[in-house]
């Protein structure tokens, strides 16, 4: 009896902690729910009024980062819509077909909202590092596509080596085919090296150390070009920034001359007379003086 009560009773406690563990939860989910409101709120106010201000909408809409905005803003309401569908299907008798249907959209919002994560983009418009960034990407597209290119070629030649080699005198227990030694041979190139794959043999080892230095050598030369593209195109947002921040303080030094100093601004004539009497001398000691 002892053993059943204490069964029953570690049964109900186990249950009273797992009750408390879904409320925790779904208080927890409940606050991120809030705080993500209130931060698409935010965002959604935002962006409504720059595009108020914006004076052509079409080329606003075109801009790269309000695209982006877009993109981050747009999945919290479609998840919300339908959500709110969910619940309204299921609460009816007959809302099986619908939920059906919902299930199959489900792939799709979990992909919406994956793209919360464009809300780090938004970063963009106020750092220097990553609109340089950005631009580095947009103006050495040539150089990307040759180090793919050459990754490609490298990677097409040294795979089917370390196959030949690790089949006719290896193990042959992980390079089975050349597809499966792509893999070895983009993380060899790359030297990330997961060490998932490794030849075994003297001549998978001599193919292994001349793809390493082979990709070394290949990833160098377009790296270089990018490296100063990069350096350009900071010094150049760097004086963008710096011009942008100088004319600002020009308009506001000149606002606050034109609102504080209006009287001073038109200086008036002082006749020497008057100039004399400020000076606390005769008006004729001044004439005799000038006269001699």
């Amino acid at each position: 009896m002892t053993t059943v009560k204490s069964a029953a009773g570690q049964q109900e406690r186990e249950k009273h902690a797992s009750a408390l563990g879904q409320g925790e939860c779904s208080q927890k989910c409940y606050d991120i729910f809030v705080l993500e409101t209130v931060c698409v709120a935010w965002f959604s106010f935002e962006f409504l009024l720059r595009s108020i201000q914006a004076e052509n909408k079409c080329a606003f809409l075109k801009t790269p980062l309000n695209i982006i905005d877009i993109l981050a803003i747009l999945p919290f309401y479609i998840s919300l819509i339908v959500d709110m569908a969910s619940t309204k299907n299921s609460s009816k008798p007959g809302g099986g077909a619908g939920n059906k249907y919902l299930e199959r959209v489900g792939l799709v919002l979990r992909f919406l909202r994956a793209l919360r994560i464009l809300y780090v983009m938004r970063l963009a418009r106020h750092s220097l590092g990553l609109q340089t960034l950005g631009l580095t990407v947009r103006r050495c597209t040539r150089e990307f596509g040759l180090l793919l290119l050459f990754l490609c070629v490298a990677m097409a030649l040294f795979s089917p080596l370390v196959h030949l080699a690790e089949s006719e005198l290896g193990a042959k227990q992980e390079f089975t085919s050349i597809p499966t030694s792509y893999w070895w041979a983009v993380i060899s190139m790359t030297t990330v090296g997961y060490g998932d794959m490794v030849p075994r043999s003297i001549p998978g080892q001599v193919v292994a150390l001349s793809s390493i230095l082979s990709g070394i050598l290949l990833m160098a030369f377009p790296v270089t070009s990018i490296f100063h593209t990069f350096s350009r195109s900071y010094s150049e947002l760097k004086e963008q920034q710096q011009r942008a921040a100088s004319r600002q303080m020009h308009q506001l030094e000149e606002s606050t001359k034109l609102t504080g100093g209006g009287s001073s601004q038109w200086p008036t004539a002082v006749s020497p007379r008057d100039a004399a009497r400020e000076d606390g001398r005769p008006v004729l000691d001044q004439e005799a003086k000038r006269s001699c």
